[in-house]
């Protein structure tokens, strides 16, 4: 590891370093190149102050087995992307606070002024610049406790590859061993080779089977998008924060296969928490009774593709399904008929689904495309669709520099509305999901009213609620 450093009067800035480099240009796939060269922010709270030194050498151990994050994004020949893994560094600041530590969680979250415990990198100078694409920022606060704030750049990796590099660091930091990741993005162009479908464009959308869940974007309807999405980072949208409790869960999946009686059909916790919050965001949309409503299921592909993606790859395999009914259907069926309607979707992962999805992505590439083509699950956030980004397993409160485990995780406001992450809640919980939803305005400040909380937490049998956390983005 080597690390070089400058200081100002509040901070140090360094430069962490794997000390070696392999030279290699990795090639980033069609998944990576479908999310965009975006930034996401992670920050990790800790009672007990981290030693910065010794995170900045166990860094630059860990970056041997994950060169792709201490390299440089560069433009290919043919328009594409690719990371050449030179050991240009990580940035890695280490600051001080004025103040204590908050005592931050689902009441108290740290969304609002998360922005100055991160050190960013913008998205737009990423390609062929010395722009880091992971970096890290680590705060000590007053009296004791360090915030440990991050931020990756989304093409490189997607959730589950971010936790892996970082529950690797905290391994490597306390000299336990961990698994080494692949990086062989050829996978994601073999896994469409394979595909069973033709290739073909259909000559009137270049749309091919493989493409019902992705959109190839018209004239200026990308730009539109992300002009929508700049202005719900400028306070027009609204992050609601709340916990579900272990025994509320229990609860909601107990109603959900009481519905399900006689059937033979299981449904899991989490899809019956996602149909509860599907039925209360569909009632607070209170749309006309037939119009459609979708859910976007956001799902890691890995383990649905059999041998062809090894569990262990490092990189974007995220795709999703959009099961959808009335918005009549919607408010009037059973809790488990929804929840059943929600594993079906998840069901249509099937491996053939995913080689002909990769089909078209690496298609839409070769003919030059790929920069227009959107999912449309994200293409409908502001319309017809809800999705749901499920981290409940992430191991986010796993996370331990030898100092602990964090007592909190959070992430910057969401800009997109109708966006709901689930995670899990600390360890010392009760295995309960905190569950953050990005709405418009007008919907959030309908939430204030005290009825909604109930409508949220209808399947407690205790006295003791957890409220709605609100925080606007911006």
């Amino acid at each position: 590891m080597t690390a070089s450093a400058t200081e100002s009067d509040a901070k140090r800035s360094f430069t962490v370093c794997a000390g070696e480099a392999s030279g290699d240009r990795i090639r980033l796939s069609v998944y990576d190149m479908l999310i965009g060269t975006v930034y996401t922010p992670r920050a990790f709270f800790y009672r007990e102050t981290l030693d910065g030194e010794a995170l900045r050498a166990s860094l630059g151990r860990t970056l041997r087995n994950f060169p792709v994050l201490s390299g440089r994004m560069k433009r290919d020949p043919d328009g594409g992307l690719s990371v050449l893994c030179d050991d240009s560094g990580v940035r890695f600041v280490e600051a001080r606070a004025s103040v204590p530590m908050p005592d931050y969680g689902p009441r108290h979250t740290a969304k609002k002024g998360l922005d100055r415990h991160l050190s960013h990198a913008m998205p737009f100078w990423v390609v062929d610049r010395d722009t880091p694409l992971f970096t890290v920022k680590l705060t000590h606060m007053k009296g004791g406790g360090s915030i440990l704030g991050l931020t990756m750049n989304h093409a490189v990796g997607d959730g589950a590859s971010y936790m892996s590099f970082l529950e690797a660091w905290s391994h490597e930091h306390r000299g336990l061993g961990y698994a080494k990741p692949s990086h062989d993005r050829g996978v994601i162009d073999a896994l469409a080779a394979s595909a069973s479908g033709d290739p073909r464009t259909d000559g009137l959308t270049g749309g091919l089977t493989g493409s019902a869940h992705l959109t190839v974007t018209g004239r200026g309807q990308k730009t539109a998008f992300v002009g929508r999405a700049l202005r719900g980072s400028l306070g027009s949208v609204t992050t609601v924060t709340t916990r579900f409790t272990g025994a509320e869960l229990t609860a909601m999946k107990d109603a959900a296969m009481t519905d399900l009686a006689g059937t033979d059909r299981w449904v899991s916790t989490n899809d019956a928490l996602t149909a509860h919050l599907w039925k209360v965001l569909g009632a607070l949309r209170d749309r006309p009774d037939t119009s459609e409503e979708r859910l976007g299921l956001i799902a890691d592909f890995r383990s649905f593709v059999g041998a062809a993606v090894p569990d262990d790859y490092w990189g974007n395999a995220v795709t999703n399904t959009r099961p959808g009914m009335t918005a009549a259907e919607l408010r009037s069926r059973p809790l488990g008929e929804i929840a059943a309607a929600i594993r079906a979707g998840f069901a249509e992962n099937t491996e053939e689904r995913i080689r002909e999805e990769a089909a078209f992505l690496c298609a839409e590439r070769d003919a030059g495309r790929l920069k227009r083509v959107m999912t449309t699950m994200g293409l409908d956030a502001f319309d017809d669709t809800i999705a749901i980004n499920n981290w409940s397993k992430l191991p986010f409160y796993r996370i331990d520099f030898g100092q602990g485990a964090p007592f909190w995780y959070d992430f910057s406001p969401i800009p997109i509305p109708w966006t709901v992450h689930i995670a899990p809640t600390p360890a010392d919980q009760d295995g309960g999901r905190d569950v953050h939803i990005a709405l418009p305005r007008t919907q959030a400040r309908s939430l204030q009213e005290p009825s909604w909380v109930g409508r949220f937490h209808r399947y407690t049998d205790s006295g003791e609620t957890f409220p709605l956390t609100f925080v606007a983005a911006g």
